[in-house]
């Protein structure tokens, strides 16, 4: 991962790096997120551990970073005789891009505040030791 932000917009990025750069996923994260998005029915974590050929606890955890961000949604299925399994399948990617967008304006006017106050503090500094 790049230690800076000019590292990261000279990189040739795809749009599922944005996975990454945004929400710190990783490449298991990535691939759960591809499979659920490549299924046409929801799937339960031992299904997309087969896909992704991975423990079925570690794909827990992986769906589990899914759900929390906001990629992947969670529903329970009731049995007729009883008991219950859980299905997953992926938000709607309207609705993860209208999220990112919020994410990149709110770290946008964060940006610019703390520049804001960078200029302020610095040139303050530099008028005073100027005079000094």
């Amino acid at each position: 991962m790049p230690e800076s932000m000019s590292e990261y917009l000279k990189q040739d990025m795809k749009c599922e790096g944005l996975l990454e750069c945004m929400h710190g996923l990783k490449q298991l994260d990535r691939d759960c997120y591809q499979v659920l998005v490549e299924s046409d029915e929801p799937m339960t974590i031992d299904e997309v551990s087969e896909h992704v050929d991975r423990e079925r606890s570690t794909t827990y955890r992986s769906v589990q970073r899914l759900i929390q961000t906001g990629f992947v949604q969670k529903e329970q299925i009731n049995y007729e005789d009883g008991g219950y399994c859980h299905v997953y399948y992926p938000t709607d990617p309207g609705e993860i891009a209208d999220d990112m967008q919020r994410m990149l304006n709110d770290w946008y006017a964060k940006m610019g505040q703390l520049i804001q106050e960078f200029e302020d503090k610095y040139e303050e500094e530099a008028v005073v030791t100027a005079e000094g």
